[in-house]
């Protein structure tokens, strides 16, 4: 075999080893490995799969639709907002509560989509901005429903399945958000490798070719910001089962900027960066708090802005970088 053909062979097989097929049985071998590893930190762990799918859902319209939003929040604090309070007064399933925050996620994305979408560049941003500000104004003014800046206490799910009750230890919470986020990152792959979804990568390349193949480039974007508002939803309800606590932090800006952050650092148009981003960004901001609690933002910056400097493409793709010239001298 020519040398150009077997360093081709290799590359090839780099690629499929860091490839999506690998990633669902690394996501399951590691969120058990920390479990064990991990037994006093598991309401942080916790915490980071609820917010790895939240990242995920964000990379479905930015990464995969390319719709630039700032205001993502609303539709995570959307879902959360709706589990908690159905918890308080109605129900206590975690199960349905998850699908009450899924489908007012959805439907939330599915109403500001409509307006939203019309617009482009800076006027999408801020109206996505102003969406989210509206609703967290309407959360904190209607105080008897939400609790407004007290937060929506007094959330206490029943066991899962009628089974496993959630203790003071986190160790129901942990399992429960690691099989959702699971369940989630298979039904969202399975999403942006389907017709549609590959319809949507072409509307955020060329909309102008995808209409003149007889596609409708809105209809696409709204159904995808309809999809990825589900999946928000999904985390937001996720995080209210978890902490049986709801605040107004759940619809602010500071969740939303922070999500597009972890988002460019794992890499957009990879369901996996999400992923990798939110470990390692709030790995480093929980390390650097706990060590300097006054200048930790300060190595946040500098850490940031390293990645943006020697890697614009987020940590994934540095790391695809590097297997690939490693394949390319023959290791």
């Amino acid at each position: 075999m020519r040398l150009p053909a077997l360093l081709e062979n290799r590359r090839a097989r780099w690629g499929r080893a860091l490839g999506e097929p690998t990633v669902l049985p690394l996501m399951i071998g590691g969120g058990i490995l920390a479990y064990f590893l991990f037994p006093e930190d598991l309401g942080l762990l916790t915490r980071i799969l609820t917010m790895a799918l939240y990242i995920l859902s964000l990379d479905l319209v930015l990464g995969y639709a390319g719709i630039a939003t700032l205001g993502h929040a609303a539709l995570f604090g959307a879902g959360a907002y709706a589990a908690g309070i159905m918890a308080v007064h109605f129900v206590q399933d975690p199960l349905l509560l998850l699908l009450i925050g899924t489908v007012a996620g959805g439907l939330v994305a599915l109403i500001t989509g409509a307006l939203i979408l019309h617009a482009h560049g800076l006027t999408l941003l801020m109206l996505t901005i102003a969406v989210a500000q509206l609703l967290q104004s309407l959360a904190n003014k209607w105080r008897e429903l939400t609790g407004g800046s007290d937060g929506l206490s007094g959330i206490d799910p029943s066991p899962v399945l009628g089974l496993f009750r959630f203790d003071l230890y986190g160790r129901t919470s942990y399992l429960f958000a690691l099989v959702v986020l699971i369940v989630a990152y298979a039904i969202a792959r399975r999403i942006v490798r389907s017709p549609f979804g590959l319809a949507c990568r072409g509307v955020k390349e060329d909309p102008l070719r995808i209409a003149a193949l007889g596609g409708n480039p809105r209809r696409y974007l709204m159904v995808m910001y309809t999809v990825s508002g589900a999946f928000a939803g999904l985390a937001g309800a996720l995080t209210t089962v978890t902490t049986g606590i709801v605040g107004l932090d759940s619809l602010g800006f500071t969740l939303s900027a922070e999500a597009v952050v972890m988002l460019v650092l794992g890499g957009t148009g990879r369901l996996y960066g999400a992923v990798i981003g939110t470990v390692a960004f709030m790995t480093i901001h929980h390390i650097l708090a706990a060590t300097d609690p006054f200048h930790w933002m300060l190595f946040i910056g500098l850490f940031l802005i390293g990645i943006v400097l020697f890697a614009p493409g987020g940590i994934t793709a540095l790391s695809e970088k590097l297997f690939q010239r490693l394949a390319g001298r023959g290791i």
